[in-house]
């Protein structure tokens, strides 16, 4: 029988989100969720048509406003849901003028969200999205390039994004400790994020195909990343919810291997054809992407990882909670084909 427990989702309204939000009313649970603001709110519904839900599940869907960086509304928010899926988090498009401009709300806004589920009294398990950012940068000297779970990110070493991540992360993990009580945590590190976006309004983390495949990025960069569709990635934060297995755990969320740069673009070409012919497969030298970095503040953000032979493993999540998730270039091309569906590639 489908469960009727509550679940507080926040950041409603981002990528994660409101696919989370989508398998939760598909699995039977309510669902409540946070936005900045409840002019939002029919902004949601619509994503959620998009992603299949019927109609009266859509109208049952609880709104709540409320920010990372205030008290108001957190508490009112968790008040009888027995899980949070904590997934609301500041996510940058360029680097910021101050780490703290990320740093604050990611630490603040993870803390208030906990101590608000621990306030409820009723929450049994809080899943946090973190993010692989926390877990693989800052080891410069490293030998073996696969990451688990059981690295974390050198704070003193990384750039503003991943120092963040991982300062909310390790805030969450000692608050439990020392505050949590019988509340449970569990952790989702996702690599970047693609799959299919339910809006106009698409995520930072699609920029790459967005640029890609409208031919904006005239080379590419000699750097590797994962990947993992959204669909999974909300996939692992329910299985993370309610799996006992998965409390006092985190989750690396990736699909295989990670790709270079020129191995995404190669993908894109053979899956989607004609519609990839202004995917260019031609590679920059290093010394020119850093040249462009000093004046684009978005290519400046990869500066760091250029020549990096980086990689993760997902293996905890598929042997303990049985996580299955599709493969990179279904990740890419779903991107790219709710992208042309919502008219955004020229």
């Amino acid at each position: 029988m489908a469960s009727k427990a509550l679940v507080l989702v926040t950041g409603g309204s981002g990528f994660v989100g409101s696919h989370c939000i989508v398998q939760l009313l598909g699995k039977g649970y309510r669902v409540r969720t946070t936005v900045r603001s409840l002019t939002r709110a029919d902004d949601v519904r619509q994503m959620l048509r998009v992603g299949g839900v019927a109609e009266e599940q859509v109208n049952s869907v609880e709104f709540c406003a409320a920010e990372l960086t205030k008290d108001d509304g957190s508490k009112e928010a968790c008040k009888d849901s027995s899980y949070v899926l904590h997934v609301a988090s500041p996510f940058p498009a360029a680097a910021p003028k101050h780490e703290d401009e990320l740093i604050v709300p990611a630490r603040e806004g993870t803390l208030r969200a906990l101590k608000a589920a621990k306030a409820a009294g009723t929450v049994k398990r809080v899943v946090v999205t973190s993010s692989f950012a926390a877990v693989g940068y800052g080891h410069e000297d490293r030998n073996n390039p696969t990451f688990t779970e059981a690295d974390w990110t050198d704070v003193n070493a990384a750039p503003a994004y991943p120092k963040s991540k991982t300062i909310a992360e390790k805030a969450a993990w000692d608050y439990i400790e020392k505050e949590g009580g019988e509340m449970e945590l569990a952790v989702v590190n996702p690599v970047a994020v693609l799959g299919p976006t339910l809006s106009k309004s698409y995520a930072t983390s699609m920029e790459l195909v967005l640029r890609l495949m409208n031919g904006a990025i005239p080379g590419l960069p000699n750097i590797k990343m994962g990947l993992v569709d959204v669909r999974d990635v909300a996939d692992l934060h329910i299985r993370a919810m309610t799996d006992p297995k998965a409390a006092g755990q985190r989750y690396i969320a990736v699909a295989g291997d990670f790709m270079s740069m020129h191995e995404i673009a190669l993908a894109l070409k053979a899956r989607l054809g004609d519609k990839a012919r202004k995917v260019t497969t031609r590679q920059l030298p290093d010394f020119l992407v850093r040249i462009v970095g000093f004046f684009d503040a978005t290519v400046g953000l990869i500066v760091n990882e250029l020549g990096k032979n980086k990689n993760a493993s997902s293996e905890k999540a598929k042997s303990e909670l049985g996580w299955q998730p599709r493969s990179r270039e279904d990740a890419m091309v779903g991107a790219a084909e709710s992208l042309e569906k919502f008219g955004l590639l020229k």
